[in-house]
């Protein structure tokens, strides 16, 4: 079906160039750069750049930082970027799946995960995930999720409250839930929910941390019941695959 470009003005295709150079000049000039370098980079109003700044924050193209003192590139880029570039897990990393997956009675999947993202890497082929992509942008709904937005400084900065989509009927959509669901992450050091992105599906995942406590991936398990923690042996693998993966 085309797409009608009714109502579409002369102005326009020179603001979503503007947009478009904003975007590009973030990713030139890194994680941090403030509303004023990209105003002076691009030779924009100041206020045109920060309008322009924060409507790619609130689609999801941008992110500010923790100290509100600068912008990186958000979830939906590393998703554009993913969709062309494949993600590659070493053949020892799917290795240590493997040996999981022959052990847990559940799906063993490996998720990837940025400052401000996660994706995907290796879904159990036995026990595929039901919505990978859901699992993606639904970080509220998700252990995966949950335990990203639990490393944040503040997660509102990452997932705005407005966009606590309701999954289903368990799902946690108000922000004073969430902070307790991540504060009980923080303690625990692993994220679980049950029916929160599909009704009578569960998960939980393991963290896979840098030997500096960066979190780069995690172990994640799914089925049809409550899951309420990563079993120990998915643990003790997530720690096996810091080395395969950091």
């Amino acid at each position: 079906m085309a797409v009608s470009d009714a109502g579409l003005t002369g102005r326009q295709p020179k603001a979503v160039q503007s947009a478009l150079a904003v975007l590009e000049c973030v990713a030139r000039m890194g994680a941090g750069v403030t509303a004023r370098e990209v105003a002076e980079s691009l030779s924009l109003p100041p206020a045109t750049a920060y309008r322009l700044l924060n409507l790619l924050v609130g689609e999801e193209y941008l992110v500010r930082l923790p100290d509100l003192r600068g912008f990186a590139l958000g979830r939906k880029v590393a998703g554009l970027a993913g969709a062309i570039a494949p993600v590659r897990v070493p053949s020892a990393a799917r290795a240590v799946l493997a040996e999981l997956r022959a052990e847990v009675r559940a799906g063993v999947h490996l998720v990837l995960y940025t400052a401000t993202t996660l994706r995907v890497a290796d879904l159990d082929p036995d026990l595929p995930l039901q919505d990978p992509a859901a699992v993606e942008r639904y970080l509220h709904a998700t252990a995966a999720g949950r335990l990203l937005l639990a490393e944040q400084p503040e997660w509102r900065d990452l997932l705005p409250p407005s966009r606590l989509t309701r999954c289903t009927p368990a799902t946690v959509t108000k922000p004073d839930q969430l902070d307790a669901c991540l504060a009980d992450v923080r303690a625990q050091g692993w994220a679980a929910q049950t029916g929160e992105l599909h009704g009578g599906v569960g998960c939980a995942v393991a963290p896979v941390r840098s030997p500096d406590g960066e979190l780069v991936a995690g172990v994640v398990v799914s089925g049809r019941v409550d899951v309420r923690e990563p079993p120990t042996c998915v643990q003790e693998g997530a720690r096996a695959l810091a080395g395969l993966l950091a």
